[in-house]
């Protein structure tokens, strides 16, 4: 790599870790590009060679943010569709769901306030539910295929569960281990508040 694109992607990164820090320190709302240039040791000017708009900036760090759970998932063995009916398979994505949100809390809350700020006509924020969780749809949907009943449609179902998890790894007190919220959250999806289904009550 020559040394102009070194130093370009020097800066790029160092722009995308002060607008992590400031997200999560300020919110995204009352974060300036200037803040961000700041915080960053760069010039202002060098922010629009990378980056059209603060927006613009927040899709790079959401983008990111998927990847990472893309490489959880392929590291993991689970990147074809799965049966989440299955306790394995479910916890398995469950906990690279929870790992990569708790890891970017900042950028799942800068998500959020940008949503919410575009207004609810805009269904940015739906948009933004149904990207994010759309490997899940597509597994309730293989499972759809294969016979097997779920309780909604598959897109309503899958954005229900992101839904869930995002609230919780945005407001988690860290009174809770990982394990016990992975735990939790894979009993309710799997049986529900009515608990498992006995040999006896079917």
């Amino acid at each position: 790599m020559g040394v102009r694109k070194l130093q370009a992607a020097e800066t790029e990164s160092a722009l995308l870790a002060a607008a992590r820090q400031l997200f999560a320190e300020r919110g995204y709302l009352n974060t300036k590009i200037t803040d961000i240039t700041g915080t960053a040791g760069r010039a202002t000017g060098s922010f629009y060679q990378h980056f059209a708009s603060k927006e613009e900036l927040l899709r790079a760090l959401e983008t990111d943010m998927y990847e990472q759970g893309s490489a959880a998932l392929a590291s993991e063995g689970t990147g074809e569709p799965h049966d989440l009916a299955d306790p394995v398979h479910l916890r398995e994505h469950l906990a690279v769901a929870w790992e990569v949100m708790r890891g970017n809390r900042a950028v799942v809350a800068a998500l959020f306030e940008s949503a919410v700020a575009a207004g609810p006509a805009s269904g940015a924020l739906w948009d933004q539910l149904t990207t994010g969780t759309a490997v899940y749809r597509e597994h309730l949907e293989y499972m759809r295929d294969q016979g097997r009943e779920l309780p909604g449609d598959p897109e309503l179902v899958a954005a229900a569960m992101g839904g869930m998890m995002s609230l919780l790894a945005y407001t988690m007190p860290p009174a809770y281990s990982a394990d016990a919220v992975i735990d939790t959250l894979t009993a309710l999806l799997l049986h529900g508040l009515a608990g498992p289904i006995s040999d006896s009550g079917r």
